[in-house]
């Protein structure tokens, strides 16, 4: 069996992956999926908790050094490099504006935290090392893709190149940088590293039955839950889907993952951080991009977007993706 297969069989065939599978077939077939929208945040605050305290740990025991300070550069710049990439070429493959195409744009830069833990849950499967330090890269690179596109809607609407005019006064300055800085996911990934980063292994093994014992479970649950939006949003949605929407979230992953393989060379690191770097790149976020962009722009149509980042980046990320970027990780990291 090749490495690749191997790979792929051993990420396709583990448990989260088929309980994605389950919600996504389920839902496409018509059927009536979907969790408690309680249960499903209280999931998500938990995972997000969990790898983030264990990532703290982990660096409260190795340490970080210069190769932490760069790789945050490097999230900072992907992140923010990515929206003008996508507004880009959706300039060319699309008939949107010039404000929809950074709206859509800026979720191709930020991440998605779930794509993330997938990846590093299968990592760890797979006994490839990881650093606790890529939980800080996958918290600050949900900021940067979002200030890159306001900054593009802004040129945007300052030049009048929209033409609609049916212009929508955004929200208050105030609101838009607390939805930015102060999101959710944010608040509690990088809190639970600081926590996990000061009571270290010590506090990590007082509360273990917590942060690990459970993770695998919830995760099963939640991207159950996930499969069966993004096979609903797929039900619905498909009619906007273009051949040239459809190129785009596809294109998007392969660059994000490009950019950051040879930016991962280029730093020197290891198997399992090159591959999780490659897996935020190439990732769309479905969370902190669209709540960030219905206060900045609420004229733009959000069904495109969570079309295009949950209905066809996130499946694709999860089922070949990863394996994909883990091979890649092994032979540019050898």
């Amino acid at each position: 069996m090749s490495v690749f297969a191997e790979i792929a069989s051993a990420n396709l065939l583990s448990p989260p992956v088929l309980f994605f599978l389950l919600g996504l077939l389920a839902s496409l077939a018509g059927a009536q999926l979907s969790l408690p929208e309680g249960a499903s945040k209280m999931l998500a605050v938990y995972l997000i908790l969990a790898i983030g305290f264990k990532g703290g740990a982990a660096l409260s025991v190795g340490g970080a050094g210069t190769q932490l300070v760069w790789l945050l550069l490097a999230g900072i710049a992907l992140s923010a490099l990515m929206p003008l990439i996508g507004e880009r070429l959706l300039r060319f493959i699309s008939r949107l504006g010039p404000i929809e195409r950074s709206a859509v744009a800026a979720h191709y830069g930020s991440v998605s935290i779930v794509t993330f833990v997938a990846a590093a849950t299968a990592l760890t499967a797979l006994g490839i090392q990881h650093d606790g330090a890529m939980v800080a890269v996958a918290a600050i690179m949900e900021t940067p893709a979002i200030l890159t596109a306001l900054l593009l809607i802004n040129r945007a609407r300052a030049s009048n190149v929209q033409g609609s005019g049916n212009h929508v006064a955004p929200s208050g300055l105030g609101s838009l940088l607390n939805e930015v800085f102060l999101n959710q996911t944010i608040v509690i990934l990088m809190g639970a590293l600081v926590v996990g980063l000061i009571s270290g292994q010590t506090g990590l093994r007082s509360v273990e039955p917590f942060p690990v014992a459970p993770f695998t479970g919830a995760l099963c649950i939640f991207l159950l839950d996930l499969g069966a939006q993004a096979g609903r949003g797929l039900r619905t949605g498909w009619r906007d889907l273009t051949p040239g929407y459809l190129s785009f979230a596809v294109l998007m992953p392969v660059t994000g993952a490009t950019l950051a393989g040879l930016v991962a060379t280029g730093i020197g690191l290891g198997v399992g951080n090159t591959a999780l770097l490659m897996t935020l790149a190439a990732s769309a976020s479905y969370i902190a991009v669209p709540a960030a962009m219905r206060l900045a722009v609420p004229e733009a149509r959000p069904a495109i977007s969570l079309s295009l980042s949950l209905g066809i980046t996130f499946p694709l990320n999860i089922l070949i993706g990863i394996p994909i970027y883990v091979i890649l990780a092994k032979a540019i990291s050898a």
